[in-house]
């Protein structure tokens, strides 16, 4: 009888020993399961974080190369117009833009006439262009809300200006049920401004935008202003136009000093045109005489010069009202008649109102014109004319 119970016993540590090794596989296919889970799960992430890293470290130490680059040029900015200002007897921390240039043309008056000849001290700001901050972090998440539009900085700033529309269409709304008409007198005037050029308010946005957009950005813009109560808008609007002519360049207008005979006049020197150089004085009021190297207007033979002298005469309706007296050298007719005629547009000033030296300035006539004749070049015929190529 003790046989079939030592059997029993038998099979039940057996089946207890099978039942263990399968619970230590069902353990150890889970455990792998969920290991081999992690890793699939993982893996592409690892990669994908290290991928963006490089990118966003290459990234950095770029706008890092530049940030240290635009710090090392604004100290030698700021030593430079500090030992400029020292030179000229000024206080260096009131040492202003305006003063360094006025500097410059005092220290190198020596007929540098070209303006690329000339030095050039300005903020680093204005002279190298601008670059864009990061605009992911290190996982590649945008930091704009307008990140995947391709301009982000365009069209947040077509966004703005809708807001500006919507916040002073409910302010026009509260006046209107207090019974509240706007004020005439601070509307905020368009003749005499013009909207940022699409170069300039790409340099502004640090993107590139097409013309299309560039025209919507107009609309924008003329609804905006023609807005009543757009005045209350004046900070925003004033970073996105441009006035056509600074008041502050009429202070430069010379005043007329008086002759013997109690007649105003007006000296113009440096009238260059080409190689000619002159003078052109100016009196008012004249009757209409014109000495040229004291010939009349019969000094030059060709119809196009003596369009060319009396052009801002008939522009400014000033013809037979002032007397012109013109010395030039060097150069040829047309050199010599493009000197005369911008000194003469240079003296009419002092004798027109704002509005038609306005009108001169559009039409070119104050416009200095420094185009030289283009020298011959080494092995060429002529400036940019080829010798003929012969195969044989």
């Amino acid at each position: 009888m003790a046989l079939p119970v030592s059997i029993n016993r038998l099979n039940l540590c057996k089946s207890f020993f099978i039942q263990i090794k399968s619970l230590k596989n069902l353990q150890l296919q889970s455990v792998a399961k969920y290991s081999n889970e992690v890793t699939v799960v993982a893996a592409p992430l690892a990669v994908q974080k290290q991928k963006t890293s490089k990118a966003m470290k290459a990234y950095l130490e770029r706008a890092r190369g530049h940030d240290e680059f635009m710090k090392a040029q604004t100290l030698e900015y700021q030593i430079g117009k500090r030992h400029l200002a020292n030179m000229m007897g000024e206080d260096p921390e009131t040492f202003t833009q305006e003063d360094i240039d006025n500097a410059i043309e005092y220290l190198f008056p020596s007929g540098l006439f070209q303006k690329r000849a000339r030095p050039l001290m300005k903020e680093p700001a204005e002279i190298f262009p601008p670059r864009k901050a990061a605009e992911f972090d290190a996982t590649g998440r945008p930091f704009h809300s307008m990140f995947y539009t391709g301009r982000p900085n365009f069209f947040k700033l077509l966004y703005d200006i809708v807001e500006e529309i919507n916040n002073l269409n409910d302010f026009e709304d509260k006046m209107i049920r207090k019974g509240t008409k706007p004020d005439p007198n601070l509307k905020l005037e368009s003749t005499g401004y013009h909207w940022l050029p699409k170069e300039q308010l790409e340099k502004k946005l640090v993107e590139n935008i097409s013309d299309i957009e560039y025209s919507n950005f107009i609309q924008a813009m003329d609804r905006l202003i023609s807005l009543p109560y757009s005045y209350k808008s004046k900070d925003f609007i004033q970073n996105y136009r441009k006035i056509l002519m600074d008041p502050m360049k009429n202070a430069t207008i010379p005043k007329p000093l008086f002759d013997e005979d109690g007649r105003q006049y007006v000296t113009t020197y440096e009238c260059l045109r080409k190689k000619a150089r002159g003078d052109v004085t100016v009196r008012y009021p004249g009757t209409g005489l014109l000495v040229i190297n004291g010939q009349d207007i019969h000094y030059f033979d060709n119809i196009q010069s003596k369009e060319q002298i009396l052009f801002p005469l008939i522009f400014t309706d000033m013809l037979n009202k002032v007397d012109i007296e013109a010395n030039v050298e060097g150069g040829g007719p047309s050199g010599q008649a493009g000197a005369i005629r911008w000194g003469i547009a240079m003296s009419l000033r002092s004798f027109v109102d704002e509005e038609t030296i306005e009108k001169m300035r559009l039409a070119g006539l104050l416009t200095r014109d420094w185009r030289t004749r283009e020298r011959k070049k080494f092995g060429q015929e002529g400036a940019r004319r080829k010798y003929t190529w012969k195969k044989r």
